[in-house]
């Protein structure tokens, strides 16, 4: 199985130069291994301070990582971070965040890369935010008796460490110091598994969304200006272009009783034009606009990255997308302000917006229809509006604290 694993990285690789020359993402996962071993062992070399190492697979597992990330350098601020991406997603937006000292993309996972990075980094502490459970690297960590942990992850019978052939993949796994779970059910599944050094923590993201929901608020002065006349407001945020058919008739319906702000996933061109054929003439760029021109429009759209989390706090109603699609965006910086939640229906593998359905904070759409007969029922409902966001403020704040939890254990680590 190990040969097989070696083989099908290598493959991978080998596919993703083949087709570079034609897509983006793929060109940018290959120009950023390209001599990185070298880069990474010359910045490194004068390095006096000790080093943590962090691994996140792209941006949405560095938001899970970030709080720790920050408490940890708050508790050592004599220690240096070194932060990894797989995904150019992740890389590419946060190569220049300054809460780490230094920022690479992961070599691909082979025993030689594993021994090189790790003799360059010499981490005290490694940290793989979610997952990404790489054999060679895992492995060589546990040979060099670095304490390695895996934050905030979660796991599903159906994945391949619980099958019966899964056992070396079962390995890889037990690789690690401790795994914190984000809930019981994950930690019963690696117990079930044969994997004991495992504790339930929480999702790190919720201290996240607790944080930007309570802090000094971003001035943001066209916004404002567009949500200051005290319509409600939909904030449609990480949408997709299969979220536009479903969306466009609620657009249509509301124009002259709500204000939208909508904030595509990918800022392309093409996406862009659809949210303004949904509402020709009522759309105003966010780029583009000035106090006068967003006081007569109904749309502010965002063509810029960046704000979505400071965007919910002007909302009454959130739409999230991604879930017409591969999957649903993050649903809880919305939920840190108590907004109701609207969503497609592929949404299941995430832990929070399940929740939140059962909770009666979410509402899992299949149609433009049902989604208007959903929305409908709150808009006209001011007092379940508000006890949906008693509601949604309160599963929020009670499921904070996973940082405290592992930074404690951390803390015991690092006294040995």
């Amino acid at each position: 199985m190990r040969f097989l694993y070696t083989i099908g990285l290598h493959l991978y690789a080998l596919l993703l130069r083949l087709v570079a020359p034609f897509v983006p993402k793929a060109a940018q996962w290959t120009a950023g291994r390209r001599g990185l071993l070298p880069h990474i062992r010359a910045t490194l070399a004068a390095e006096t301070a000790p080093l943590v190492w962090f691994h996140c697979a792209s941006l949405g597992e560095f938001e899970q990582g970030r709080p720790l990330m920050e408490a940890y350098a708050a508790e050592y601020p004599a220690h240096k971070i070194v932060l990894t991406f797989f995904s150019p997603s992740g890389y590419e937006i946060r190569k220049n965040w300054a809460g780490a000292d230094y920022v690479f993309y992961l070599p691909l996972d082979t025993a030689a890369n594993a021994r090189a990075f790790l003799t360059a980094v010499q981490p005290r502490l490694a940290v793989f935010v979610k997952y990404e459970f790489w054999y060679y690297f895992l492995t060589e960590l546990q040979r060099r008796q670095v304490p390695t942990v895996c934050v905030s992850a979660i796991f599903r019978a159906e994945q391949v460490f619980f099958q019966p052939w899964g056992g070396f993949f079962r390995r890889i796994l037990s690789r690690f110091t401790h795994i914190f779970t984000q809930n019981h059910a994950s930690r019963e599944l690696l117990q079930q598994a044969g994997i004991a050094q495992a504790s339930v923590a929480g999702d790190t993201r919720f201290d996240t969304v607790v944080r930007t929901a309570e802090a000094s608020a971003r001035v943001l002065p066209l916004v404002e200006a567009f949500t200051d006349d005290w319509a409600p407001v939909l904030i449609v945020g990480s949408s997709w272009p299969e979220d536009m058919p479903v969306l466009t008739p609620l657009l249509h319906k509301y124009q002259q009783e709500l204000r939208f702000i909508v904030a595509p996933h990918e800022i392309s061109e093409t996406n862009l034009r659809l949210v303004e054929a949904a509402l020709p003439g009522q759309v105003v760029r966010y780029s583009q606009a000035s106090p006068a021109t967003v006081a007569q429009a109904r749309v502010l759209l965002m063509d810029n990255v960046g704000l979505l989390s400071q965007l919910y706090r002007f909302g009454h109603f959130a739409y999230i997308g991604g879930a017409f699609g591969k999957g649903l965006h993050n649903t809880l910086e919305a939920a840190a302000f108590g907004l109701p939640l609207f969503f497609g229906p592929t949404y299941h593998k995430f832990q929070e917006a399940t929740d939140l359905v059962e909770l009666g904070c979410a509402f899992p759409v299949s149609s433009s229809e049902e989604l208007l007969k959903v929305f409908g029922s709150l808009f006209h409902r001011e007092e379940a509006r508000l006890q949906v966001q008693d509601l949604s403020l309160d599963y929020v704040h009670d499921h904070s604290g996973a940082t405290r939890k592992i930074m404690r254990w951390i803390g015991e680590v690092m006294k040995l």
